[in-house]
């Protein structure tokens, strides 16, 4: 049985991931590494969480800037990088760009356009912590379900979005908090995008 420890592992698993644009199953990371176990697996992968070569997204490990650095810079995106957001002016305006980032667009689906720092931890649940890049797609609308950044009022917010009717509920993954509910014909409402993945930054 392979030893979980062979520092040639790690990057076996990152021309995994140049090549097949995602990173293994446990599965396959095990017959990819020559691990016995599945459990192998999870250990490695639990160090390289440790270690800050991946960190914990809501469908799984993804990696983090420090996997990526190394990877040829032809293929990183450049987004930009919303920080707070000033009331009233929409979430992609100059104004609201606190930097830039190059990251692999292939870590995303759907496409992402760009990057806002999250904050509170009102969507815990769903693995989307204070302070991580939440990598949104822009688009007018979302379907039942879907994690998205909505406008209401002059407030930008991301939650589960569920709508019936006139009746829209912004659900947060954290039963500290209340769902938001939005009456259509009385309050306006505007999905700003729809979630795409996460970075953690400085994660391990």
């Amino acid at each position: 049985m392979a030893s979980n420890n062979d520092p040639r592992h790690l990057e076996r698993l990152r021309r995994f991931y140049a090549r097949h644009e995602a990173l293994p199953s446990y599965a396959e990371l095990g017959r990819l590494l020559g691990f016995g176990s599945k459990s192998s697996s999870f250990k490695f992968v639990e160090r390289l969480i440790e270690g800050g070569w991946l960190s914990r997204g809501p469908r799984g490990p993804v990696p983090t800037e420090q996997f990526l650095v190394g990877l040829s810079s032809a293929t990183l995106a450049l987004l930009p990088l919303v920080g707070r957001v000033a009331a009233g002016t929409p979430v992609m305006s100059d104004a609201n760009y606190e930097d830039y980032r190059r990251v692999d667009p292939r870590l995303f689906r759907p496409r992402a356009d760009y990057l806002l720092k999250v904050q509170g931890d009102s969507m815990r649940d769903a693995g989307i912590l204070d302070g991580d890049l939440l990598a949104v797609h822009r688009t007018p609308t979302a379907h039942r379900g879907q994690i998205v950044v909505a406008r209401v009022g002059e407030e930008i917010t991301v939650k589960r979005f569920e709508q019936k009717g006139s009746i829209v509920l912004l659900k947060p993954e954290n039963p500290a908090y209340q769902p938001i509910r939005v009456d259509l014909r009385e309050q306006e409402l505007a999905i700003e995008g729809v979630y795409a993945g996460l970075l953690r930054p400085g994660a391990g």
